[in-house]
C-alpha cells in the first residue's frame, strides 16, 4: 500500500504546530492603501469599490469540500484498498472467509492517520490539503485512530494469540520506522556514554545526539529517513500482515503458497511504497530524507520499479506453472502487475504527479475484482 494523498490543491497552511486548529484562509484579497491626489494616504474603509461589485467570497464552502475531499482519499480509502488486499490473500491461500478484511482496514486507518498527523508539518508542500486536514483536526484523527486500533485489537483477540500479535505488528513497526523513537534511544544512549567518554575522540558526541566514526558524526535517522530500507519496511510490515493474518484467523497451517503471496504483497508494496516519493522528491530533497528519485532521479527510479515489477510477474508465472496457483488465479494477479507498470510509467512525465500517491492503491481494487470474477466463475 502507498501512502495516500488528497486530491492535488495549490492552497497551503501556515500553521507550525500538528495539532493548531486555524480558521480556513479566506480568498478574499487584502485591501491595500490608496492614495489622494494631494498625495495623503486612504484608509483601507474610504476605498470605495465600484457600484455593481459585489463582496468576494470567502471559500470556507470549498475549503471544506476540498477537506473532505483530502480525508475520504486519504485513511478511508487506505483502509478500503487495504480490506481488499486481505480478501486478495485471503482467496490466494484457499482459507475462509474471516474477520482478517476487516481488521486490516481497521490497522490500516489507524496507521496512516496517524502518519498523517505526525508529518503534517513535513507534507504541506507535497500535499497541502491533507496537511491542512492534519493540523486542524489532529486530536479529532489521533482519537479516530486510537478507536479503530483499538477495535481491530478487540477482534483480534477472538483470533487467537497468533492473529493478536499479527494485528500489533503494524503499529509497532510503525513507532520504529517513523516516529522519533530510535533518534530518541539514540540521543538517550549518546548521553549515557559521553558521560563515561568525555574525550571527544571517544565513541559519543557531546550533545548525545549523534554517533562519531573516525572523526565524522551522524546522526541516528527515523527508519523512514533511510534510502531503500524505508520502502522495504513499510512493503514487509504489509505483507506480513496481508498474509499471516488470514491464516491465523483461518486456523490452518501455512503451506507452499505462502511464499508466493508473501512475494506478491512484499515486492508490489515496495513499488507502491517509491512512486509517491516521486510526487514528494523536492520535499524530501529540501528536508534531507533519502528517497530513490532523490538519489537515483526520478528516470533510474522509473527503471528500478520497472523491474521490481517485472519480479513480481515472474514469481505469480512461476506459481501458475508449478501448480501453486490455478492460472485465473495468476491471471488476476497478473491484471494489478500490467497496472502497476503503466502506472510507474507515469512517474516524471505528468504534470499533476498526486495521481502516483493514488493510482498505485486502485490497481488493488482492479485485482479484487478480478479475484472475485474467478470466484463466480468457479
Amino acid at each position: 500500500m502507498s501512502e495516500q494523498i488528497d486530491p492535488p490543491s495549490d492552497a497551503t497552511d501556515g500553521t507550525d504546530s500538528p495539532h493548531r486548529s486555524e480558521p480556513f484562509a479566506s480568498t478574499t484579497p487584502p485591501r491595500r492603501s490608496g492614495m489622494r491626489s494631494d498625495g495623503s494616504v486612504t484608509e483601507p474603509s474610504e476605498q470605495k469599490s465600484p457600484p455593481d461589485a459585489s463582496p468576494t467570497p470567502t471559500g470556507t464552502t470549498g475549503d471544506g469540500r476540498r477537506l473532505l475531499a483530502a480525508f475520504a482519499w486519504g485513511s478511508p480509502f487506505t483502509a478500503l484498498v487495504a480490506a481488499v488486499e486481505a480478501f486478495v490473500a485471503t482467496v490466494l491461500l484457499g482459507v475462509p472467509v474471516t474477520a482478517a478484511p476487516a481488521v486490516v482496514a481497521l490497522v490500516a486507518f489507524a496507521v496512516y492517520s496517524i502518519d498523517h498527523v505526525a508529518d503534517a508539518d513535513a507534507d504541506a508542500a507535497s500535499t497541502p490539503d491533507r496537511a491542512l486536514l492534519a493540523r486542524r483536526y489532529g486530536d479529532q484523527l489521533m482519537v479516530a485512530a486510537t478507536l479503530a486500533y483499538g477495535l481491530a485489537v478487540a477482534i483480534a483477540v477472538t483470533g487467537g494469540p497468533r492473529a493478536l500479535a499479527l494485528t500489533l505488528l503494524p503499529g509497532a513497526f510503525w513507532v520504529v520506522y517513523a516516529s522519533d523513537w530510535v533518534p530518541d534511544l539514540g540521543r538517550a544512549i549518546g548521553t549515557v556514554l559521553a558521560s563515561a567518554t568525555p574525550d571527544r575522540r571517544g565513541l559519543v558526541g557531546r550533545a548525545g545526539a549523534t554517533v562519531t566514526d573516525g572523526g565524522r558524526r551522524s546522526t541516528l535517522p527515523r527508519l523512514k529517513d533511510v534510502l531503500v530500507l524505508n520502502s522495504a519496511v513499510v512493503a514487509a510490515a504489509w505483507a506480513i500482515a496481508l498474509t499471516f493474518l488470514p491464516i491465523a484467523f483461518g486456523g490452518t497451517a501455512p503451506g507452499p503458497v505462502v511464499a508466493v503471496v508473501f512475494a506478491y504483497f512484499f515486492l508490489r508494496s515496495f513499488v507502491d511504497a517509491e512512486l509517491p516519493n516521486v510526487r514528494d522528491v523536492d520535499a524530501d530533497a529540501a528536508v534531507g530524507v533519502e528517497t530513490l528519485p532523490v538519489v537515483l532521479g526520478v528516470e533510474r527510479t522509473r527503471h528500478l520499479l520497472y523491474g521490481v515489477d517485472i519480479v513480481a510477474a515472474g514469481t505469480v508465472a512461476a506459481a501458475g506453472a508449478t501448480g501453486l496457483l490455478a492460472w485465473p488465479l495468476a491471471g488476476a494477479l497478473g491484471v494489478g502487475i500490467v497496472a502497476s507498470v503503466c502506472v510507474t510509467a507515469l512517474a516524471g512525465r505528468i504534470e499533476d504527479a498526486s495521481v502516483l500517491g493514488v493510482a498505485p492503491d486502485c490497481s488493488y481494487i482492479l485485482v479484487g475484482i478480478a479475484v472475485a470474477g474467478v470466484q463466480l466463475v468457479g
